[in-house]
């Protein structure tokens, strides 16, 4: 795999993120991660899904930022290249988000999208 394509693959969280997922992580007894993957479905094609984990499986990459960490299967790595995750605490609420530029179209719900 080129450079390129590797760059390509990469996701990055935000320092919120980062932030918001060890302060939940370390409230939750056993847990190690938050697990971001992608299925079918979803008002757009595509959603997001978000679980606590206790550990990684083999296929899993391990994103690692102050403390917190993200796994991602490689399957979903494939939807989410390039993809940055950010923690949103706005008038709407607090959510995490996926700025994902392989999407060419969301929906309102923040978790669908398609390719």
């Amino acid at each position: 795999m080129g450079a390129d394509a590797k760059t390509a693959m990469k996701v990055e969280m935000t320092d919120a993120a980062a932030k918001r997922i060890a302060r939940i992580v370390s409230s939750e007894p056993g847990k190690t991660a938050l697990r971001v993957s992608v299925e079918g479905g979803g008002c757009s094609g595509f959603s997001y899904k978000f679980d606590l984990v206790a550990g990684a499986n083999d296929d899993d990459v391990a994103i690692e930022k102050d403390g917190a960490t993200v796994l991602i299967d490689d399957l979903s790595l494939v939807y989410m290249g390039g993809s940055v995750i950010d923690f949103v605490d706005d008038l709407m609420g607090q959510s995490f988000q996926i700025r994902n530029p392989n999407a060419v179209a969301s929906c309102g719900c923040g978790t669908s999208f398609s390719i």
